[in-house]
């Protein structure tokens, strides 16, 4: 991938760095630790990662990797990823949470209730690793750590799916994509998922932090699982609600995102739409705004900007029908399978417009 003209650097997940450590302090306990090293991708080719830091405690010995997340801005980019291995009597290779990794608490993830957050492919890749290196034990027990894992979790979506104490380590091709959206879009899926394990059947999308900070306010009875940052992916979300055969959606957003939505938009990430501010002011006169008015709001600099040079009455006139052309795309999308309502968040704070279906 590109940007600016720069071809950009592509990294490694945690779960390639916990696998690197895992099989450096196997090396170093069965015999020596070279620079580097190598392991297996489970996308095909292999990784070579520097060794940071390592050494024995007693029986036991330990590998650190710093992870570089390439150009990718990525919240555990430059996290110290930590791997501690000790024989054991019995068969066969342990893998264990340490510090700064997470618990799984809820169900509906890849990962059962009460086991550390490593994920079934960085688990797989830990095991493979120490196959390579660990020869001459019977068993072995591997102990993954991040240093600082429980503050870096705060700036991830881990509590909200009841992963608590840590990171995740994850990965699924081992790589790091810079800027890719595909991570983002397996949040709103891991979310779904433990919802509906949790027996949610609705689902509040919610394009933001502040959007869901008011719909929260608004349904304080709703479970904090049923509460889903979708951000740009309205498309993408609203497909998975429907895999998940939940039985109504509740959108939360500012009049900018949904415009977007109601025109059309599968993303809405200014990069891949634009706001139409003549769509708003063809609603404007659908809604029966005079002509004038509508000219007016198609010169708005933005929709925020429309929305407060419009008053009370022509809001009251336009909002409904802006609500309604979402929930038209829900319909359609679903084909008339699964409820929707919508949540239009004002930008001076609060809600500006909120009207439950039963």
């Amino acid at each position: 991938m590109n940007k600016g003209g720069r071809r950009l650097r592509t990294g490694y997940t945690t779960g390639t760095c916990a696998a690197a450590a895992a099989k450096g302090a196997a090396l170093l306990l069965t015999g020596s630790l070279e620079k580097n090293i190598e392991i297996v991708l489970p996308g095909g080719g292999n990784a070579v990662l520097s060794v940071h830091n390592s050494g024995k405690e007693g029986n036991a010995a330990f590998c650190e990797i710093i992870k570089d997340a390439g150009d990718d801005p990525d919240i555990t980019n430059g996290a110290l990823i930590r791997a501690t291995v000790k024989p054991v009597l019995t068969d066969g290779i342990i893998i264990s949470g340490g510090e700064g990794v997470g618990v799984v608490t809820r169900p509906g993830l890849a990962v059962t209730t009460g086991k550390p957050a490593i994920n079934p492919v960085p688990e797989s890749m830990i095991r493979n690793s120490m196959r390579d290196a660990f020869k001459l034990f019977k068993g072995a027990e591997v102990i993954i750590s991040v240093a600082d894992g429980a503050e870096l979790a705060k700036k991830t979506l881990n509590a909200r799916l009841g992963i608590v104490g840590g990171i995740s380590i994850l990965g699924t091709t081992g790589l790091v994509i810079p800027y890719s959206h595909e991570a983002y879009q397996e949040s709103i899926q891991c979310a779904l998922d433990v919802m509906r394990a949790m027996g949610g059947d609705c689902a509040v999308l919610c394009t933001g932090r502040s959007s869901e900070k008011e719909a929260r306010r608004l349904l304080p009875d709703l479970p904090e699982a049923a509460f889903v940052l979708m951000a740009d992916y309205f498309d993408f979300a609203v497909r998975e609600a429907i895999n998940h055969n939940l039985n109504k959606i509740i959108i939360a957003g500012f009049p900018g995102k949904l415009l977007k939505i109601a025109a059309g938009a599968a993303c809405t990430h200014y990069k891949k739409s634009s706001i139409d501010l003549l769509y708003l002011s063809d609603l404007a006169c659908e809604a029966g705004l005079s002509h004038d008015t509508a000219a007016e709001v198609s010169r708005a600099n933005t929709v925020r900007h429309a929305f407060e040079m419009l008053s009370e009455k022509y809001l009251q006139q336009l909002i409904p029908l802006l609500i309604k052309k979402v929930n038209e795309r829900v319909w359609a999308m679903s084909n008339g399978l699964m409820k929707s309502e919508v949540i239009l968040l004002s930008y001076r704070g609060g809600v500006l417009y909120y009207e439950k279906h039963d």
